[in-house]
């Protein structure tokens, strides 16, 4: 994906929300038609019957008719793709898409490929029912077969061109770095270097508060209340985009520079699902604590050290080349003599081994483990520990 700031201007952008507006109400349509499927009923209205049905809608309703008919195609093909990614199991199922949150529609053909290069810095799309609209030329643009065109809660307008990017070419030195993903370090190597993500400053952290405070205390609906709602998007929008920014930045770095990357196979879903409740049977209609404000705290830290997005990024750019491997015992495992020990983790950032001496920073001695890959469990030297209840009895004779 090509990523690029769209400028429309105000009448550009009214016709934009109202192409937004149109994707959004026939993706739901389609969502509820689906949604009412029952084993006695038939089946669900697929693309072929809904393409129908919206022919019908468009010659009965004139706000219909008035939008943009390749848009409010594809956004009934998107949904069909969408609830077969369902059933592959490959995507979660398609949920509900509210206003000033999906913003947004995609452009599928022809019109797609309809770019004019205006300058070297910026460029305009032709958009069905918009016209020309204007956007910022970061780098060029070449082979796009399609783009979805977005605005996200800042009030920002972006458009993206599908292009599939050559992979970038592995060195030849055939170096392997080991990469252990961290809360206080966003990311180790085996190497010894230390990267963070940048998110917001100091400064801006006490504004966000400020703006959360004030807008606990808004009226719902007021002008007030949406102004501090915008205010606080935008800080969010910039410290989505600096981490956006350091996740490029740091992928592309770590593809040029490393033949093989190793990176810890976790269940980032998983670790970041709510957790669930705990009814107390001893009182009816009560629960027990279940750490719910303390998983939070780690879940806002997976998200913002953008654990997922560099391993995504990294398999996008260094195709075949990044190998996940187990993170069990990875930070308790000493990566001179491989005993292994909870230790040996004297802190967060101290790892000592008890059986060699051996002193180096905790995250960083993980991701040596990581490099290693599976050589880490065949030269542990500490035993495992075996319950008493599952130890062999010895037969005694009579």
């Amino acid at each position: 994906m090509s990523r690029f700031r769209l400028y429309p201007t105000p009448a550009q952008e009214a016709a934009l929300l109202e192409q937004c507006r149109h994707a959004r109400y026939l993706w739901n349509l389609a969502l509820e038609q689906w949604s009412m499927w029952r084993r006695d009923r038939g089946p669900t209205p697929a693309y072929v019957e809904q393409a129908r049905q919206l022919t019908e809608a468009r010659a009965a309703f004139g706000w219909l008719r008035s939008g943009s008919q390749t848009v409010q195609q594809q956004a009934l093909r998107d949904f069909d793709q969408a609830v077969r990614n369902f059933y592959g199991g490959t995507h979660r199922r398609p949920t509900w898409r509210k206003a000033e949150h999906h913003e947004g529609f995609r452009i599928v053909g022809g019109q797609a490929s309809r770019i004019m290069k205006l300058s070297r810095k910026w460029a305009q799309v032709l958009v069905p029912k918009v016209g020309w609209v204007r956007f910022r030329l970061s780098w060029a643009v070449s082979g796009a077969k399609s783009y979805r065109i977005t605005r996200d809660r800042s009030g920002r307008w972006h458009i993206a061109f599908a292009v599939v990017p050559q992979p970038i070419p592995a060195p030849a030195t055939g170096e392997v770095v080991g990469v252990d993903r961290g809360i206080a370090v966003s990311a180790a190597l085996s190497t010894g270097e230390l990267l963070s993500c940048p998110g917001l400053s100091a400064r801006e952290q006490t504004r966000l508060k400020y703006l959360q405070r004030r807008l606990a205390g808004c009226r719902r609906g007021s002008n007030r209340r949406r102004r501090v709602k915008s205010a606080i998007a935008k800080l969010h929008a910039r410290a989505a985009d600096r981490r956006k920014n350091w996740v490029e930045k740091t992928s592309t770095d770590l593809a040029r520079r490393f033949a093989v990357i190793r990176v810890e196979d976790l269940r980032i879903t998983q670790m970041i699902r709510r957790p669930k409740v705990k009814p107390d049977l001893e009182r009816p209609g009560a629960y027990l604590p279940n750490r719910r404000g303390a998983k939070a705290g780690l879940h806002r830290g997976i998200v913002v050290n953008a654990w997922g997005a560099l391993v995504r990024r990294l398999e996008h750019k260094a195709t075949g080349r990044v190998e996940k491997v187990n993170p069990a015992y990875t930070s308790q495992t000493c990566s001179v003599c491989g005993h292994r020990a909870p230790e040996n983790r004297e802190s967060q950032a101290v790892f000592r081994c008890v059986a060699c001496g051996h002193r180096a920073h905790a995250d960083v001695n993980a991701a040596i483990n990581i490099a290693a890959g599976r050589a880490v469990n065949a030269r542990r030297e500490t035993p495992p520990r075996v319950s008493p209840k599952r130890e062999p009895q010895l037969a005694t004779s009579a």
